[in-house]
C-alpha cells in the first residue's frame, strides 16, 4: 500500500472543508462556526436546510463542495478502508504462515525470553543455521524478531499450551533465560513434566539459585554474571590464551572453529586408539578433549586413548576437514 496517497487525498480533503468554509463567510458573511457547519453537512450529504438563503455565490460554493468533496472523500474513505483490510489480512496470514512453520519444526531448540541474553543465544543458533523458535511475553518485542526473521510466539513460557504450540514433543532442547529465576524453574518444570528427557539449559542471576534449578530438571545452567566476571579475570591474567580462543571461536575469517563430533559405534574408527586413527595426519585437526559414554571428561587424551563409540570428540581445526572428520566418525 503506498501510504503516500492517503497523506495526500487527507490534506485536499482538509483544504477543500476549509475553502468552503472561508468562501461561505466572505461570500455569505456566515460566522466561522456555521461556515463550517454548512461545509460539513454539505459533503456529508445530510441534507439539513440551509441556516440561511444563500447568495448565487453561495449557491456556487454549494456546488463546487458537492462536486470535489463528496468524490474526493469517497476516494479517501475507500483508501482508508482498504488500508484496514490489507493490513488485518496480511497479518492474519503473517500469524498463520508463523504458526505453520513452528509446527513444522523438528529438532530444534525452544529459546524462552528474548532478553539481552536471548537475543545473543538466537543470533548465535541462526548464524550456525540451527532450528529454533522464541517464547516471549513482551509485545514490543515483535519488531526485533521480526527483523531478524525470528520465529515467534508472544505467549507465556510458563503455560504447558505454549511449549506444546512451540514444539517441545519434537524440540531438542530448550533455553530458559528470562530474568526471573522463578520464572525460570517454574519453566524447566512445565518442560520437564511434558518431556522429562528434554536437554534444558537454564540461565540463574544468582549463583546461589543453580540447585534449585538442577533440582527443578535443568540439565545444565549458566550464571552469565559470574561467567563474565570470571573472564574479565582472565582477560588480566591470561590474555593470548583468551585471544586465542577468541580467534578460534568468534573469527570465522579464519574457518577455525573448535567442535565436537559423536563417535558413532559403527565408524571404521571406533576402538582405534587416537594414534592408530591418523586425525592428525589426515585431517590436520588436533583432538583436545574426549567425552566418555559415561560422561567422563579426558582432557588433552594420550595417543594410546581409544575412541570409544557413543563417546563425543571435541576437536579444533579448519571447518572444511571438520566437516569431512565429522562425516568420518558419524
Amino acid at each position: 500500500m503506498d501510504y503516500s496517497k492517503i497523506k495526500i487525498s487527507l490534506l485536499l480533503f482538509s483544504g477543500i472543508i476549509a475553502l468552503g468554509t472561508l468562501g461561505y463567510v466572505i461570500v455569505d458573511h456566515m460566522t466561522i462556526y456555521d461556515a463550517f457547519y454548512m461545509t460539513i453537512i454539505t459533503i456529508s450529504t445530510v441534507g439539513f436546510s440551509e441556516i440561511r438563503p444563500l447568495s448565487p455565490g453561495g449557491r456556487a460554493i454549494t456546488i463546487f463542495i458537492i462536486v470535489t468533496g463528496i468524490s474526493l472523500g469517497t476516494y479517501t474513505l475507500g483508501l482508508l478502508v482498504r488500508i484496514f483490510v490489507e493490513g488485518e489480512l496480511q497479518f492474519y496470514l503473517g500469524r498463520r504462515k508463523l504458526r505453520k512453520d513452528i509446527k513444522d519444526l523438528e529438532n530444534h531448540y525452544i529459546v524462552c525470553g528474548f532478553g539481552r541474553i536471548g537475543r545473543i543465544i538466537c543470533e548465535e543458533l541462526a548464524a550456525s543455521g540451527i532450528a529454533f523458535v522464541v517464547i516471549e511475553m513482551d509485545a514490543d518485542k515483535i519488531e526485533a524478531l521480526e527483523k531478524h526473521k525470528f520465529l515467534y510466539l508472544i505467549m507465556d513460557a510458563t503455560v504447558e499450551e505454549t511449549l506444546h504450540q512451540a514444539g517441545i514433543m519434537a524440540a531438542k532442547g530448550l533455553v530458559t533465560a528470562v530474568r526471573s529465576d522463578a520464572n525460570n524453574v517454574f519453566i524447566t518444570l512445565t518442560a520437564k513434566g511434558l518431556r522429562p528427557d528434554i536437554f534444558v539449559l537454564s540461565r540463574t542471576s544468582d549463583i546461589n539459585n543453580e540447585s534449585k534449578l538442577l533440582r527443578a530438571g535443568a540439565s545444565r545452567v549458566v550464571a552469565p554474571y559470574q561467567l563474565g566476571g570470571r573472564r574479565m579475570a582472565q582477560v588480566l591474567k591470561t590474555p593470548t590464551v583468551i585471544d586465542f580462543i577468541d580467534t578460534a571461536l568468534m573469527n570465522t575469517s579464519l574457518d577455525l572453529a573448535i567442535e565436537e563430533a559423536l563417535i558413532s559405534p559403527n565408524s571404521e574408527l571406533a576402538g582405534k586408539s587416537l594414534l592408530e586413527s591418523n586425525i592428525r595426519r589426515d585431517f590436520g585437526i588436533i583432538m583436545i578433549a574426549i567425552k566418555k559414554p559415561s560422561s567422563k571428561m579426558i582432557f588433552n587424551p594420550l595417543p594410546t586413548e581409544k575412541l570409544e563409540g557413543g563417546a563425543v570428540a571435541v576437536v579444533i581445526g579448519k571447518g572444511d576437514e571438520m566437516d569431512r572428520l565429522r562425516h568420518k566418525l558419524e
